[in-house]
């Protein structure tokens, strides 16, 4: 998508939920460009992709069906924007693309109509929510400097549980609550596997993840509430990592952010004399080797599972990232 077909001009500035308030236009072209794995964020500014996001909320039928106020969820979507900071990659724009994978995943595999309204609210909302307020620090270095967050969590998955309590917190108001009007039985089950969803996103419980999930995939049933359980981690944690999938002019940047800030952590953790971190470690770690490697231990074995229950994705995942690795 060139930048000429850009079709949002506005002039209200983000300070408010007043950015989606304004007569705004999204044309045909840009929402199903938006539903594909080559949507490029780059081409977009944050007020914009606000924008984008609430045409995902729209276009689900989530207003409609699940009964949300079109300005709660203005208001929470800035409240979300607000709540991820400026840092090199896990910052808002990344929050964007995992949740317009998401979005795309939705609407390519057709789980539409295999799963609940209630349950696609909980994956989107969930890829809206999985990193809020990162410091641009990871786990490992949480731990390690017995951070506010490690002592607060016991050392078990800090970020992810801070990420979580950040999401509810937001939703706490009730001016932000897209939730609100959900029976309380409803309520709870969108709690409870919104927090499974942003806690399997640790990277330290991708194998567990990736083996239950390897184990129930030949026998997959939508049916069985265990197997759509995790299923939907799957499809979290495909979103959270999906940068590789998308066009090298897309995804290149996003590498070079990634490496930025774990090369942040490294520098602080010599500072501070803790363990350093190997894979974040600048003088040990080359960019080509980095990629490659992710790909092949991380990306691949997650998406060839996935796409052994929906196979339509195949040409449009899989075949690049073969092809990336092959180049």
């Amino acid at each position: 998508m060139g930048k000429k077909k850009k079709p949002i001009k506005f002039g209200v500035t983000l300070t408010s939920p007043l950015w989606c308030r304004s007569s705004l236009q999204v044309t045909e072209e840009v929402r199903e460009h938006l539903k594909t794995p080559i949507f490029d964020n780059w081409q977009w500014e944050e007020a914009e992709m606000l924008v984008l996001l609430q045409v995902m909320f729209t276009d689900l039928d989530f207003l409609t069906d699940l009964h949300i106020e079109l300005d709660v969820l203005q208001n929470f979507l800035f409240e979300v924007y607000c709540h991820y900071n400026s840092i090199p990659f896990h910052n808002f724009r990344h929050c964007f693309c995992v949740t317009q994978m998401m979005y795309g995943l939705i609407w390519m595999t057709d789980i539409r109509s295999k799963l609940s309204k209630l349950d696609l609210l909980t994956m989107l909302a969930s890829a809206l929510c999985h990193d809020l307020d990162h410091p641009g620090y990871n786990n490992i270095y949480q731990i390690n400097a017995k951070t506010d967050l490690a002592l607060r969590y016991n050392d078990i998955s800090p970020l992810e549980n801070h990420h979580c309590a950040v999401a509810f917190g937001i939703l706490s108001k009730p001016e932000c609550n897209i939730l609100k009007n959900l029976t309380r039985e409803q309520y709870k089950q969108i709690r409870g596997a919104m927090i499974k969803c942003i806690l399997a996103t640790d990277m330290a419980r991708h194998n567990e993840i990736l083996n239950k999930f390897k184990t129930i995939q030949p026998v997959f049933k939508f049916t069985n509430k265990d197997h759509k359980e995790v299923l939907m981690k799957i499809m979290v944690k495909v979103s959270d990592i999906s940068n590789e999938v998308r066009p090298m002019a897309v995804a290149e940047p996003w590498l070079d952010c990634l490496l930025q800030e774990f090369f942040n952590q490294s520098d602080t953790e010599k500072l501070k004399g803790l363990p350093v971190t190997p894979f974040m470690d600048r003088d040990k770690v080359s960019k080509p080797s980095c990629q490659t490697s992710f790909i092949r231990f991380v990306l691949l074995p997650l998406f060839t599972e996935l796409i052994k229950l929906f196979p339509c994705l195949e040409q449009h995942i899989l075949e690049p990232v073969r092809h990336a690795l092959e180049g």
